[in-house]
């Protein structure tokens, strides 16, 4: 058995699922187990590949698993806690970038200012396993009782400093409903009052805001379907990516070269206003302050009616090379 460790949201699994789909290919007799928030289950399903979900609340021990696997692979962070956690569940072999204090000096050098799908993609490499850093598509699941072809605006975030100011996501859904835009307000449970406010400022009626009223799969199943999605960096933006659903995404503090959709798909735009290498990754945490990050509220409601304008053309252009 195979034991990957991803504990995190959203957008940490999708930003996976190359590494997860390699390890898939490069072990196909092998059961594969992704140790990952229960809540994730409908979204490892449309990852394809994975035997079996191991409840994992964070970082906390795991059910040490019988047999132990024959290989551990941390897919989640540099260590030393999640070295150590995968290390509890005595693995034959340790996959995971090198970490003295946690006793693993094996593996590659952690780069802090690298993206994402890339970090993951060259751990796996430096252990002989290629992995194909666009194999970013998620299974489409059918629309079911979810609307189709919507444009989503979603305001939220866990993190403060990532939330552009609401008045002017709704300025854009004011925009994009004037345009002819069927558009819906997503985000979480504890995200519906703001979801709220945006749908009020904006015009849209009551039953656009789907705040709360969807669950992870039918997110999915959403943004599978729509027809745009406005977001800042968040997990609604990786599912867009995921599905290839032409998207604006409003990135700070941490730039889009390091959770960006990929550059060479011109329907995924992303919009960053700071330095261009952003800095190191330690100049921020999720604790640094409780406002909309400057880099952030430097992008105006013009600019990113602009990107739609151009991610929609790309559209237009790619349906006209394919057809």
């Amino acid at each position: 058995m195979i034991l990957a460790l991803r504990a995190l949201g959203v957008g940490d699994l999708a930003t996976a699922v190359p590494a997860l789909r390699a390890l898939r290919a490069a072990h196909p007799d092998r059961e594969l187990a992704l140790a990952a928030p229960a809540w994730l289950a409908p979204l490892v399903d449309l990852v394809g590949g994975v035997d079996r979900l191991v409840p994992a609340a964070g970082l906390a021990p795991l059910d040490r698993p019988d047999p132990p696997p024959d290989l551990a692979v941390n897919l989640h962070g540099r260590g030393p806690q999640s070295h150590r956690l995968l290390a509890a569940a005595r693995p034959r072999r340790l996959l995971a970038f090198a970490h003295p204090d946690a006793g693993h000096v094996d593996g590659p050098d952690w780069r802090p200012d690298e993206h994402e799908v890339d970090r993951w993609c060259r751990l796996l490499a430096w252990y002989g396993i290629p992995a194909d850093r666009a194999d970013l598509a998620l299974r489409r699941p059918p629309a079911g009782p979810v609307p189709a072809g919507v444009s989503i605006v979603h305001p939220g975030s866990k993190i403060p400093a990532k939330r552009w100011p609401p008045g002017r996501f709704a300025a854009v859904a004011r925009a994009l409903a004037g345009r002819g835009h069927r558009v819906v307000v997503t985000g979480s449970a504890d995200e519906r009052a703001l979801a709220g406010r945006v749908a009020r400022r904006a015009g849209l009626a009551p039953d656009a805001v789907l705040a709360g009223r969807t669950d992870l799969g039918g997110l999915a199943a959403l943004v599978a379907h729509a027809r745009l999605v406005v977001s800042g960096d968040t997990g609604v933006a990786h599912l867009a990516t995921g599905y290839g659903t032409p998207s604006v995404v409003l990135f700070g503090p941490v730039p889009p070269g390091r959770w960006g959709p990929p550059p060479d798909r011109p329907w995924h735009r992303a919009l960053w206003a700071g330095t261009p290498g952003g800095g190191p990754a330690g100049d921020w945490s999720p604790s640094a302050g409780v406002g909309t990050d400057p880099a952030l509220a430097a992008i105006g409601v013009g600019e990113v009616l602009a990107a739609v304008a151009e991610a929609e053309q790309a559209v237009r252009v790619a349906g006209a090379v394919t057809a």
